[in-house]
């Protein structure tokens, strides 16, 4: 004796609704990653072609009160700017921060520049460089 099944005969009553819940996830998901792919490609080429100005600390020597830091800096041609660096003390609280200007057509340029600060710096870090 056989039973009787319970599946619909094939392709007789169109796509199940499995199928078609399954389509909309297929081309909503095609959608969102498009998206993400646009906003990635958008933020890199942002980072990319509009930093004017970049920089590294070279080295640092820190006193009671300043820390002279050696910077390098890399920028286009004729672009002003500045770079904001700042020095920890041991336990970790800021004691300084100071924001440093670039003007001039020179695209390199090594600089010592002070950093005063309210306790002794055991580090330089340099948060960024913006042009403007």
């Amino acid at each position: 004796m056989s039973t009787a099944s319970a599946r619909l005969p094939e392709g007789r009553y169109g796509r199940s609704s499995d199928e078609r819940a399954d389509r909309k996830l297929k081309i909503a998901g095609a959608v969102l990653g498009a998206a993400l792919l646009a906003l990635v490609g958008y933020f890199a080429y942002h980072y990319v072609a509009e930093n004017e100005i970049s920089a590294q600390v070279i080295t640092f020597q820190a006193s009671d009160d300043a820390v002279k830091v050696h910077l390098e800096v890399h920028k286009d041609s004729g672009a002003d700017g500045y770079c904001t660096l700042r020095s920890q003390s041991a336990d970790g609280a800021e004691v300084g921060r100071a924001d440093f200007r670039f003007t001039g057509s020179a695209t390199r340029i090594d600089k010592v520049v002070t950093l005063r600060t309210t306790a002794k710096g055991t580090t330089a870090e340099l948060l960024g460089c913006h042009a403007g």
